[in-house]
């Protein structure tokens, strides 16, 4: 087998990685939420997770061991909703909500099931959801019929922020210009 290797290609691929990683890290942030009974935040209502556009809401499913002493005698199963502020009052299910997910493996070989929400304006995904900055949104669950009864659990995300009028000066925030400056940085790095 014959490889061919042009001058660079190893630096062009390293710097190319790096220039992934950066923007990666720029764009977007990940919040995590363990969704199960044991998190006193949900299961008093008072979670509220403030998100920007772009960043990724990560949700647990409850996880079990297959064996051993942590096995409950009905693992935590569970349906998680996107509902309108009136039933997230009372943590209950109306024609408005939408089903989002289904923790029904509390014993998944890998650990927790783990459903991630990308916070996006537009989504070009049928079953996605589209979220405007400046409003709330609340998730709720219901335990399913298999698993045994569950408190009300529930969390209100924030997505940042509301829209305002446009600034009198031509001044450009950092957050805006920081993904084509990092470019034009290390576009001669790579090249």
């Amino acid at each position: 087998m014959v490889c061919l290797r042009a001058p660079g290609a190893a630096g062009a691929l390293k710097a190319t990685v790096f220039l992934l990683n950066i923007i990666s890290a720029v764009v977007a942030k990940r919040h995590v939420v363990y969704w199960n009974s044991t998190n006193t935040r949900l299961t008093a209502g008072n979670l509220s997770v403030q998100l920007n556009l772009n960043d990724y809401l990560d949700i647990y499913c409850p996880s079990y061991p297959e064996s051993g002493s942590l096995v409950p005698e009905q693992p935590e199963t569970l349906v998680l909703y996107l509902v309108e502020e009136e039933a997230f009052k009372g943590c209950v299910e109306t024609k408005k909500a939408v089903k989002r997910w289904e923790c029904n493996t509390p014993f998944a070989p890998f650990g927790p099931v783990r459903f991630s929400e990308k916070i996006q304006r537009f989504t070009p995904f049928s079953l996605g959801f589209e979220f405007l900055p400046g409003r709330h949104y609340y998730y709720s669950s219901l335990p399913t019929d298999e698993g045994p009864p569950l408190p009300c659990m529930k969390m209100r995300v924030t997505i940042c922020c509301e829209p305002r009028s446009k600034p009198r000066s031509s001044v450009v925030s950092l957050r805006t210009t920081s993904l084509p400056l990092l470019i034009s940085i290390l576009l001669p790095l790579i090249t």
